[in-house]
């Protein structure tokens, strides 16, 4: 059982960075999909960022060249670096694993993931 904790979540000014952290525990590096989503008030959650089991990685249209996921293997840390951050990007952000599995493509549908974390709020302003 995978469990997802985010932190590094805050206000900044239009223009600034933040990045995200997701510790995981009950998780094998290499064998999970995992990925970033958000969700702003009043609208559906969204996928930003994925990475497949083979360190592949999709955006959505909305964050490209801006963000970027990576995984720190020692310690099993997931990371989402924001720059160049616009009001529209506020919203609740979540990282996400899947099942346990020997090969995953890199997915920005819900559906593909098991595991959540609790969520960590990004302010842009």
């Amino acid at each position: 059982h995978v469990q997802l904790v985010e932190s590094g979540g805050g206000s900044v000014q239009a223009g600034g960075s933040l990045r995200l952290s997701c510790t995981a525990s009950g998780y094998t590096y290499g064998r999970h999909c995992v990925g970033w989503f958000r969700q702003a008030p009043g609208k559906e959650r969204e996928g930003v960022a994925g990475a497949g089991s083979d360190g592949a990685t999709v955006y959505a249209d909305s964050v490209k060249g801006r963000f970027t996921i990576s995984q720190y293997n020692r310690g099993n840390t997931l990371y989402l670096q924001m720059d160049s951050l616009k009001p529209e990007d506020t919203a609740m952000y979540y990282c996400a694993a899947s099942s346990r599995t020997w090969s995953c493509l890199a997915s920005l549908a819900s559906v593909s993931y098991r595991f959540w974390g609790q969520g960590t709020q990004v302010t842009v302003s």
